[in-house]
């Protein structure tokens, strides 16, 4: 038995050595094969990795409603924007790469979070179009097409297949054409866009909340204290006590660059929403004042997507030698998620 086990391995090992680099012809090509499509892979995963450019939001509008042959309504620039924000997380170079079961798509880890941010963006403004902008009151009906988009936009962003999420987000934008092209119906448009500053400071208080959470992740990249550690760990009983802080709150080293992409996308599907707001809203945000509230916020969004010279996202210590990305794109987004709320202010005052 033990001379049939030597036997086994020894004919299994002249095999390896024929496949790797002897004399087969089968296993040469087949190796050579495999390497050039490692570097083809590699390749792939740098060109899929490049995020999307910014476009403009008017130009877009003006282009949309030219080739609808239609007047660019109120309501019209941003649904416009929203369509094609969600045609771009899925036609960009790779695709819709965030369900990948083969590489390079499956190596990526970047690319899928930049998606996901940019995603719930698409999601939280869905639904702020379905329960508020396009309803005149809360007794009022749901729009058809709209009761589609958003739960599409909330399929499972990972599903491969039987149905793929593409699939799922496509019907979601069909829907969005189709309102559109309600919207802006020259003889008898039967969709509704309500431009108020009721609807707009509903949708302000859910992004704040959200930009909150963003910049408290990203700050916890060089570890921060924990606020409910501090406040359980305060004595009533001695004021003057010193409190005790807790153990710090850090991001793993290995999802720094998870919580930065998402951020990145986040701020990248916000930009051209502020900037599709800002044509549409115009009216409510000049009669409240609220117009350079705007203008900050989309000053600090397009700090956020500026060029990034750095291979890897570096988490250098806040006063360190090297950089902190996670660092400075939370004070971009602490500082729109300040102005969020100035602006949210000005559009709740009577």
């Amino acid at each position: 038995m033990a001379g049939k086990i030597r036997q086994y391995f020894s004919d299994r090992k002249e095999d390896v050595t024929d496949f790797a680099g002897g004399g087969g012809v089968v296993g040469k090509f087949i190796l050579a094969v495999l390497v050039v499509y490692f570097l083809v892979t590699i390749v792939l995963g740098m060109i899929w990795s490049s995020e999307p450019d910014v476009f403009s939001v008017r130009e877009h509008t003006r282009t949309v409603a030219e080739e609808m042959d239609r007047e660019p309504v109120t309501g019209f620039a941003t649904t416009a924007t929203i369509i094609r924000i969600a045609e771009t997380m899925l036609e960009k170079p790779g695709g819709y790469i965030s369900n990948d079961l083969f590489p390079p798509g499956l190596w990526l880890d970047n690319m899928p979070n930049w998606e996901y941010g940019v995603l719930v963006q698409l999601r939280d403004f869905s639904r702020a179009m379905r329960k508020d902008i396009s309803r005149s009151q809360s007794q009022s009906a749901e729009d058809s097409d709209l009761v589609i988009t958003e739960p599409q936009f909330h399929f499972d962003s990972e599903s491969w297949a039987i149905p793929s999420t593409e699939a799922e987000y496509r019907r979601g934008i069909d829907a969005l054409h189709s309102y559109l092209d309600r919207l802006s119906h020259p003889e008898q448009p039967d969709a509704q866009f309500f431009a108020r500053a009721d609807n707009l400071a509903n949708w302000l208080a859910d992004l704040e909340t959200r930009l909150g959470s963003l910049s408290r992740t990203l700050g916890e990249s060089v570890g921060k204290a924990s606020v409910s550690d501090s406040v359980a760990n305060i004595d009533l009983d001695d004021p003057l006590s010193e409190e005790a802080t807790g153990d710090d709150v850090k991001t793993p080293w290995n999802k720094v660059d998870d919580v930065f992409y998402e951020a990145r996308g986040t701020a990248w599907a916000l930009l051209h929403i502020f900037h599709a707001i800002e044509v549409d809203f115009r009216k409510v945000l000049n009669d409240k004042n609220a117009v350079s509230s705007a203008k900050q916020i989309i000053i600090e969004l397009e700090g956020t997507q500026g060029n990034l010279w750095s291979p890897v996202i570096l988490n250098g210590s806040g006063y360190g030698v090297l950089a902190n990305h996670s660092l400075t794109m939370a004070a971009y987004l602490s500082r729109a998620s300040a102005a969020i709320g100035d602006m949210r202010d000005l559009l709740t005052r009577g």
